[in-house]
């Protein structure tokens, strides 16, 4: 099944998700903000998206600037960041069998799908 890790705020997820949508395939939404991601869920989408933790971060967040910029993370640190701050998460993610992608620009879905 298809699983998008979904921002309604972000524009760039509510993209990703009308591509869903008009695919007409099932998928499932997952409001990563309202029930974070478990570790080992952070942990097997970076295995799927092929990237390290950090590459998954975003970046621009005040949380990642005023806590963890410049400092030697190790891969656990930055999961165990993004566990307990959803918000820096980069979204949306879509997830489809043992293949994912994040959606910027969201027409990487389409590929994906």
């Amino acid at each position: 099944m298809i699983k998008i890790y979904h921002n309604p705020r972000c524009s760039k997820s509510r993209e990703g998700l009308q591509i869903l949508e008009e695919s007409g395939k099932d998928f499932l939404i997952v409001k990563y903000l309202d029930i974070p991601m478990k570790k080992e869920e952070i942990k097997k989408v970076l295995e799927l998206l092929d990237i390290s933790a950090e590459e998954l971060v975003r970046k621009n967040e005040k949380i990642w600037k005023e806590n963890y910029k410049g400092k030697d993370l190790s891969e656990d640190e930055i999961i165990t960041a993004m566990h307990e701050n959803p918000k820096l998460i980069e979204r949306p993610i879509v997830v489809n069998n043992d293949k994912a992608v994040i959606g910027r620009p969201p027409e990487k879905i389409k590929d994906l799908i």
